[in-house]
């Protein structure tokens, strides 16, 4: 198939926010309180709010599922994510990114590529990492080819150094990022705190940036979004240091709770203030 869309091309913004769409638990998981047309307003509420509050883009996780399935999520889930990714389509018009938790890149792809998403988020792209589902590793070559059989012009996010997650081996941040890219074939990475919400090192997206950087000489820099813990606050600190996007969950909720509705005017303060960072 054709090189895919650079991922920064995708978005209207030099340096996109993304916002979450955190779907309450779905059919099958213990949390599901039975009502399917609840999760489907919840989704399509909040999507809309983060449009209404300016950002460039949203991604789609199963965030309510806890616990997950380490890698493949039965058929169903599949089902009710793809249906809710194309509803949001429908709905919102702002690119759109699917994340299958925990490490699903196949169920990710494959949905992204029926429903003509922009993206996918995978927390372990390549090499091993010990968490609470277990032992997970990078299925980057299982990814790449996928993509390419589904000739889909999906753009792989993954991250690096993934929150809930230990790296199993030496951990050299840096070595990682590179591995990411130059092996990985990622379009773009993602550096983390150690979980939901927790704020992200800024001297880890610096070291990262700057590694980065220095493979890129002779072409433009694989993008650095951050991953965890970005706020009103902090969302101009991350992109001084080098990160060329912001994906944004739980500071854009009411109250500052994750599971909460996303709140507009959360939104609409965290996007100014990217904004104005970006202008200076």
């Amino acid at each position: 198939m054709p090189t895919p869309t650079p991922l920064h091309d995708r978005f209207d913004a030099d340096r996109p926010v993304l916002g979450m769409v955190h779907l309450p638990p779905l059919p099958g998981a213990p949390g599901f309180d039975g009502d399917r047309d609840a999760v489907r307003t919840r989704a399509l509420e909040d999507a809309r709010r983060l449009e209404a509050g300016g950002v460039d883009g949203i991604v789609l996780e199963n965030f309510g599922d806890a616990p997950f399935y380490p890698e493949a999520v039965p058929n169903h889930v599949v089902a009710d994510m793809t249906a809710l990714a194309s509803a949001l389509q429908r709905t919102v018009d702002i690119p759109l990114g699917i994340n299958v938790l925990r490490n699903d890149a196949d169920a990710a792809l494959s949905i992204a590529a029926a429903t003509d998403a922009d993206f996918i988020r995978v927390n372990v792209h390549v090499g091993t990492a010990a968490t609470d589902q277990g032992i997970l590793e990078g299925q980057a070559h299982e990814t790449l080819r996928l993509r390419d059989r589904l000739e889909a012009d999906v753009a792989i996010l993954a991250d690096v150094h993934v929150k809930h997650a230990t790296p199993v081996g030496e951990g050299n941040l840096e070595q990682a990022a590179l591995e990411t890219v130059e092996r990985g074939m990622a379009d773009g990475v993602i550096v983390s705190g150690p979980g939901t919400g927790v704020e992200t090192a800024l001297k880890d997206v610096e070291r990262v940036a700057d590694v980065l950087a220095d493979q890129a000489a002779t072409r433009e820099r694989t993008p650095v979004f951050v991953g965890s813990g970005v706020t009103s606050e902090t969302v101009s600190d991350c992109l001084e240091v080098g990160a060329d996007g912001v994906i944004v969950g739980t500071a854009l909720k009411t109250g500052g709770e994750t599971t909460n509705p996303v709140s507009r005017e959360r939104v609409e303060e965290l996007v100014a203030a990217a904004r104005d960072s970006s202008r200076q």
